[in-house]
């Protein structure tokens, strides 16, 4: 690694030097200072009422990292605003209202000057918060757990490696899992708050291939264990009230599938996608047993298969489940009221559950579950995303389906104007300085979305691939400034059956506002239960074919110009476009590719990095001949055309990327040595900044990023 310190450098300079060359430098500083506005760090995240608390994370001024308050709600609630939670007062205790839990300025000193959090949970009793920090001396995160009382930290539970958390006995005792030196979660401890004796240890894996998982129930009466191994899947359910107590097996099922227990009264909820009767299953379904045939493995459906809908996530409070369903390629969100109204045994068809439907905007790609923590609360928090429309966090009220937008960037300012469409809320309150648009009104029942769809166009499109499989893609554009066969950019990711994302991205409105295409190639390999199996392990050349035919689509139907399509591709998603560059280099102008999946014939075969069952489910086991071999057909390493003119390529990586450092620099290192040279197609390396730091140094990789792929379009 002290060599690979040194490489990179060399790298860095090369970088530097060309991007000088070409002009890109001047180009990037210009980008720079158009991205910086728009990509604004929200100085406080929307506060999340959980019982008498309102929970929240700001950033104060002059600090690089947040710090975790909460204050009561109760307290002379028409004097608090969004825009500012930090605000209030009162006025009968003489106090200020908020209370800071965790300043991580505080915290990154105590572990050296440098360090980030990866998991914090309150207590349902709200006596104390669990939270782990990252520790860079030891890589690995490091438990605490603070009293909110005094402000002090307890003098145990204080571990290292641990992975997951769970609070029992209504926050007197907490569960953790424990990594061993391969970075395994593999052991559950049970740790007695306040107590001298030692955690007891609950759970421990000694087989390599088996990892485990902790989660509450949304109740907090159970704690879910998850296994996942090469043969099975299976749930156990430990007693909150009663940790120490057996566990009990509520589900099996084959490796790797998703399985999400929840508990409502007397039901529990299995969210899963596995097998039914030995056969694969093209979506996630939802079962239900009665808590005490659930041992036996009595589940039952709830909704009847419908092959024009398909389950995409459920969330639960104590009076209603919401359901996030794709029906065709348009996403809906409805609210069922709890506890069902069933009359007999089996599953109905949804109509029978009486579904509300919530409101949505236009051209929705993806709704997240918010940190809905307060299980007895009538209102749930949905983060929904669209290529036309910055992420809205809202809060809708389940008793009768009015919705609220919480928090919304505003990112287009032209001038004096900011451009939110034509269709804003009449009594909407102006757009705070922070760079994000909030509102305070409780309901908005008859409002209309603040979406850009009046200055970007989004089309989707059905592209038959090579072998007849048919490949969505999307295509966003400005509506004023799109030029005929203009430039475009091709996204792709097509692995681990996850979806494309195709939120909008404040950067990407640089290339738009210059009449870019910005386009989503969705592969075979990613979301989707049949469609994620059709282009993994021994069908991953699927993805690459399907990038391959929507990129002839845009070229075949006017979108772009032969010498002016690009393409870009993260982690898994960069070795599909280094695999479709492979396959025909003659297609593209110039790629971006970010930390890549590049040498996956010897990353599998000899992980210096650990790695998952599912990392091996998705690209195959290589110690088989035919894994090998399909693997070795699509590896991007492997498959470099000899005396052929690439595109122009960035590749950036890291040193704590998922794949290492050593992939791109081989891979780039052998692209140089076999193609043919030209020094208007570059072949350059890039050293990414951590993930953890600065929105300076995220913008600055950005814009290079941008301006890399505008002059190498503008010289084509």
């Amino acid at each position: 690694m002290r060599h690979m310190d040194v490489y990179m450098e060399q790298e860095e300079k090369y970088a530097e030097a060309v991007m000088l060359s070409i002009g890109a430098d001047r180009l990037q500083r210009k980008l720079q200072i158009e991205m910086a506005p728009r990509m604004s760090s929200d100085l406080c995240t929307p506060p999340v009422r959980w019982g008498p608390w309102l929970y929240y994370r700001r950033v104060e001024e002059g600090k690089p990292y947040p710090v975790l308050c909460r204050r009561k709600a109760s307290l002379h609630e028409e004097f608090i605003s969004y825009n500012s939670p930090s605000a209030g007062f009162d006025f009968t205790s003489g106090k200020r209202i908020e209370q800071k839990l965790i300043d991580y300025n505080v915290e990154s000193e105590r572990f050296g000057g440098y360090s980030y959090e990866e998991l914090s949970e309150v207590s349902p009793d709200h006596r104390f918060v669990a939270y782990t920090m990252y520790d860079k001396e030891k890589d690995a995160f490091t438990l605490s757990v603070r009293d909110l009382a005094t402000g002090t930290l307890l003098a145990k539970p204080r571990v290292d490696r641990v992975a997951n958390l769970a609070w029992v006995m209504n926050g007197a005792a907490l569960l953790y899992t424990v990594t061993n030196s391969d970075k395994r979660p593999c052991r559950i401890f049970c740790s007695i708050l306040g107590s001298n004796k030692d955690d007891v240890l609950i759970l421990e894996e000694s087989d390599e291939n088996v990892y485990v998982n902790i989660r509450n129930t949304k109740d907090f009466q159970f704690v879910t264990v998850n296994t996942f191994s090469n043969t099975s899947s299976k749930v156990y359910l430990i007693n909150a009230a009663n940790p120490l107590s057996s566990m009990t097996l509520v589900w099996e099922c084959e490796p790797h599938a998703n399985c999400i227990i929840e508990h409502h009264h007397e039901f529990l909820y299995l969210f899963t996608n596995a097998a039914k009767a030995g056969m694969p299953v093209n979506s996630h379904y939802l079962l239900r047993a009665r808590f005490e045939v659930s041992i036996s493995g009595n589940w039952e459906d709830v909704i009847i298969d419908d092959p024009t809908l398909s389950l995409e996530d459920v969330d639960f409070c104590d009076s209603h489940m919401v359901l996030v369903l794709k029906e065709d390629k348009r996403y809906r969100l409805c609210s069922i009221s709890l506890p069902l109204p069933i009359d007999k045994e089996g599953p109905v068809h949804l109509e029978a559950l009486h579904p509300c439907f919530l409101p949505l905007p236009e051209h929705v790609c993806q709704i997240q579950s918010g940190p809905n923590y307060d299980y007895y609360s009538t209102v749930m928090r949905f983060i929904v995303s669209s290529p036309v429309m910055p992420d809205a966090v809202v809060d809708y009220n389940l008793l009768n389906g009015k919705w609220n937008i919480v928090q919304q960037q505003s990112i287009l300012h032209e001038r004096s104007k900011i451009l939110y469409g034509s269709s804003s809320f009449t009594n909407a309150k102006p757009h705070s300085q922070k760079c994000f648009y909030v509102s305070d009104d409780v309901d908005r029942p008859d409002g209309q979305w603040n979406e850009l769809s009046e200055f970007y166009a989004c089309e989707d499109y059905d592209v038959f691939s090579e072998d007849g499989a048919i490949v969505s893609l999307t295509v966003v554009y400005s509506r004023r400034h799109k030029q005929e066969e203009g430039p475009a950019i091709l996204h792709g990711h097509g692995a681990y059956g996850e979806l494309l994302d195709k939120r909008w991205r404040s950067e990407l409105k640089s290339l738009l506002d210059r009449g870019w295409v910005v386009a989503y190639a969705n592969v075979r390999g990613g979301g989707g239960e049949k469609w994620h199996h059709d282009g993994m392990c021994m069908k991953k050349q699927n993805s690459v074919i399907d990038y391959v035919s929507c990129s002839e689509f845009l070229i075949s139907e006017g979108f772009t110009h032969k010498n002016k399509l690009t393409g870009w591709g993260y982690s898994a998603g960069g070795l599909l476009v280094a695999a479709a560059i492979n396959s025909r280099p003659d297609l593209y102008r110039a790629a971006v590719l970010k930390v890549p999946f590049l040498d996956a014939v010897n990353t599998l075969l000899h992980p210096i990095l650990p790695l998952t069952p599912v990392d091996y489910e998705e690209f195959g086991y290589p110690w088989e001949l035919e894994d090998f071999l399909a693997i070795q057909k699509y590896s991007p390493y492997e498959n470099i055309q000899k005396d052929t003119l690439y595109p122009s390529i960035l590749v950036t990586t890291s040193f704590n990327a998922r794949f290492g450092v050593w992939e791109a620099a081989k891979w780039i290192a052998r692209v140089r040595e076999l193609t043919t040279y030209d020094p208007m197609h570059p072949i350059i390396l890039n050293l990414s900044p951590e993930l953890e730091e600065s929105k300076y140094l995220q913008i600055k990789e950005l814009a290079m990023e941008t301006a890399f792929l505008i002059k190498m379009v503008a010289d084509a």
